[in-house]
């Protein structure tokens, strides 16, 4: 049986809690270029907690809403992400989902499979991979990402309007320093330097 409340981890633009809360309560994020429906349970999330997971982050494909590379998590890669963990229904979990897949919210994963295996992957699409991340105060943490690996997929440029909310999002949850956000983002692309980001993160 699936949990009630989950954690959601996410890793990339969802570390800003505005964007994050688009998705549930519905609305346009300020950069991107699509409006989300939102969740059939709009209501904020319970809690939410700076964490860090083993693995890392890296950009590929493109987004039509951030125009560049869109950030995935693989916990194979060495190091640690940093991430924002929600506290939200199994409802509200399934809606993210399928949001970020551009459908519609209203079908409740099964969310079996990830609990016992730590990975499941419903489809090939870019989000449609289970990853459980442990437990936290009693509750799964989950979160989605690409069903390849960091080394099997050619890395893209990240937009320079994407890069902005995930230092926002990483300062947010976890009041790093411009400095400290802007080495951990370009340690995940080549793309971009240290010094590119810290002049984005300032504005």
């Amino acid at each position: 049986m699936s949990p009630r409340l989950v954690w959601y981890v996410g890793y990339g633009s969802n570390m800003h809690a505005d964007r994050f809360a688009r998705y549930l309560r519905g609305g346009r994020p300020a950069g991107a270029a699509r409006d989300y429906p939102g969740c059939r349970d709009a209501s904020p999330a319970a809690r939410s907690r700076g964490l860090e997971v083993p693995g890392g982050i890296y950009f590929a494909t493109r987004s039509p809403v951030w125009l560049g590379g869109r950030a995935f998590y693989d916990p194979d890669l060495p190091g640690t992400a940093a991430v924002r963990a929600y506290l939200i229904t199994t409802g509200q979990f399934s809606d993210v989902a399928a949001q970020e897949m551009y459908r519609d919210p209203g079908v409740d994963l099964d969310l079996g499979g990830v609990l016992s295996a730590r990975r499941h992957v419903l489809g090939e699409g870019r989000y449609e991979t289970l990853v459980h991340l442990g437990e936290h105060d009693g509750h799964p943490a989950l979160t989605f990402t690409a069903p390849w690996g960091a080394q099997e997929v050619e890395h893209t440029a990240p937009s320079a309007a994407y890069l902005a909310v995930l230092a926002d999002g990483l300062r947010e949850t976890h009041g790093w320093s411009t400095d400290r956000v802007a080495a951990y983002l370009a340690a995940a692309t080549p793309f971009w330097d240290a010094r590119e980001i810290a002049r984005l993160c300032d504005g």
